[in-house]
């Protein structure tokens, strides 16, 4: 296993629990991928430095039957999953509870138990399709059906059909964000169906102490299968592996074509060349001496807040990071963990952890852009930062080049990418080199902190390579 992100992670996991022995190396000098923390700005300051908030961890079909709290792993649940500020002082809130958050919603409370009651209830059958690659079979099709009637629909859309107020299109195209796909693109509802279903599923928690606790507990669970983890290896080539039945790649296309060069066939080379990578993110850490001033006070309930206000400000938004345009009032994505984790910061101080979508490959420092929208939400809050740390899209990639031009999803997650990932083929972890799969968030489900791109992976080599001794 090549990459000890997530999906690497999972992959090897998966390998080693079937009986096979497994080496997983990794070029940074500490597991994780998209799951690292650091002390980014000032000692004692514990940043998160991609991934923050596990709503797909938690609920993953492979990492929560798996020890992890064995390993310490602890799950934080803040009193509220999701913080959504409007001007003028008042916020939504997505709660655990349907029943509640619907409640808050007033008029729209009807309109958002209709959307959502069906996917929360459903959810036992919907996990299974919706986290593996898409097939034109089901044990569940009518709950299937449902959610692609909705999901395959622009968020805009079905926002505006759905509410008439407001604050309910606003919470949903803050959650319809997270495709990073402009809100008017067809598919960019599935993003919100399903973190809003999560929410009230399986919470959006934190890990105890950082990210990297959680990567840190995988990679232990791996050697105590037998598993063995070599980090600081750079793999420039497939020709420095040793010998094996099988390698997995947790990579992006472009790094495949990379390591594995002349092996692949030209044709399969260059159907890889044509996979699209959407917009970067500009990534900001800031040390703060006190919570976030926030003028509505719910917003402290909740780790998880989205700044952007309404649901025609993020279209805009997101629509020009895909135009490779600036925005003045982009789309935030915040997370306020020390509120709930105090380990995270010295005694009175506290972290955030904010970001927003920046075209691909872009190189602009957006620091005044980022806090002058958290300042909009709650007027006061840059006297309260004594240290920052920022990442460039550019910069991202340079951190982990399987963000291509600072793009955290592993690709465009629109219709034809969730099919064709990262090419249409029978078994797309599989390439035509054999032995050879890829097992990043460019393959099926995609984006997010999950394992299930290694977890398929990994299954489809034992069923190939891997089912003799």
């Amino acid at each position: 296993m090549v990459g000890a992100g997530p999906n690497g992670l999972a992959a090897a996991i998966t390998v080693a629990a079937a009986g096979r022995s497994v080496l997983l190396v990794e070029a940074a000098a500490a597991v994780g991928g998209g799951c690292r923390s650091a002390e980014l700005t000032r000692p004692g300051f514990v940043h998160d430095v991609c991934s923050a908030i596990h709503p797909l961890a938690v609920a993953s079909p492979v990492f929560r039957r798996l020890p992890l709290a064995a390993h310490g792993l602890e799950w934080v649940y803040p009193p509220s999953e999701l913080a959504h500020p409007l001007d003028g002082g008042r916020a939504v809130l997505l709660e655990r509870s349907l029943a509640r958050t619907a409640a808050a919603l007033g008029a729209d409370g009807g309109a958002y138990r209709r959307l959502m009651g069906p996917l929360v209830d459903g959810w036992p059958a919907l996990e299974g399709p919706l986290l593996r690659p898409l097939r034109p079979w089901t044990r569940s099709p009518l709950t299937l059906a449902r959610f692609g009637l909705r999901g395959l629909r622009s968020a805009s859309a079905l926002a505006h059909r759905a509410f008439g107020g407001a604050e309910a299109r606003a919470l949903f195209a803050g959650l319809a964000a997270h495709s990073v796909l402009p809100l008017e693109r067809v598919a960019s509802a599935a993003a919100g169906l399903v973190l809003g279903a999560l929410g009230h599923v399986a919470g959006w928690p934190l890990p105890r102490g950082g990210a990297q606790r959680l990567a840190d507990a995988l990679a232990a669970h791996l050697r105590s299968l037998g598993g063995e983890v070599q980090t600081g290896w750079r793999v420039g080539s497939l020709d420095e592996l040793p010998p094996s039945r099988a390698v997995l790649l947790d990579v992006a296309p472009r790094q495949l074509v990379e390591l594995a060069g002349e092996r692949l066939p030209a044709g399969y080379r260059r159907r890889l060349a044509r996979f699209r990578h959407g917009p970067g993110v500009f990534k900001l850490d800031l040390a703060l001496d006190g919570p976030v001033p926030w003028a509505a006070p719910e917003c402290a309930r909740a780790a998880t807040v989205h700044l952007g206000g309404t649901l025609e400000e993020i279209a805009a938004g997101e629509a020009a990071a895909w135009r490779g345009e600036p925005c003045e009032r982009p789309f935030v994505l915040l997370a306020q963990p020390s509120l709930f984790d105090p380990g995270r910061a010295p005694a009175g101080g506290h972290t955030v952890w904010a970001y927003c979508h920046v075209p691909n490959g872009s190189t602009a420092d957006l620091t005044a852009v980022v806090e002058d929208q958290i300042e909009r939400f709650a007027p006061g809050f840059r006297e309260r930062i004594v240290a920052r740390a920022t990442r460039t899209a550019r910069e991202l990639e340079a951190y982990n080049p399987n963000y291509v031009g600072g793009d955290i999803a592993g690709g465009v997650t629109d219709l034809r990418q969730l099919v064709a990932r990262p090419v249409l083929r029978r078994v797309p972890y599989a390439t035509p080199v054999p032995g050879l799969y890829l097992c990043s968030a460019s393959t099926p489900p995609g984006g997010g902190v999950h394992g299930m791109c290694g977890y398929h992976a990994a299954r489809a080599a034992l069923r190939r390579e891997l089912a003799g001794r």
